[in-house]
């Protein structure tokens, strides 16, 4: 990966943790890591453990940031969840998704999933 790529996504992961903290959400991890995958943004809301997987693009010329979510993707993080929630004992769970649409400097357009 580029670093131009990286510092997008950690610029978008950072906005997404930001975004989420402004809601109330405490952020209890980044890029947490399992046998089957990772987790980009681990939070808490009330008893509720939030396991947030964030996409960030710098244009929507060719997709939203949401589309590149693939089933593939989709089934890697369900699998990291299992492992994580299993490992730690986690009954009350929610999986999300963040979109962040923009460029470090400018202000995001967020959505939350």
């Amino acid at each position: 990966m580029s670093t131009n790529k990286q510092e997008i996504g950690e610029w978008g992961e950072n906005e997404a943790s930001d975004f989420l903290s402004n809601l109330g959400y405490e952020i209890i991890a980044r890029n947490v890591r399992t046998p089957r995958g990772e987790i980009d943004i681990l939070a808490k809301l009330d008893d509720v453990t939030i396991f947030v997987e964030e996409r960030t693009l710098t244009s929507n010329r060719t997709a939203h940031p949401e589309e590149t979510i693939t089933r593939r993707k989709q089934s890697h993080m369900l699998a990291a969840v299992e492992d994580y929630t299993l490992l730690h004992g986690i009954d009350h769970r929610q999986i999300d998704a963040i979109a962040v649409e923009g460029k470090p400097g400018n202000n995001p357009l967020i959505t939350h999933f």
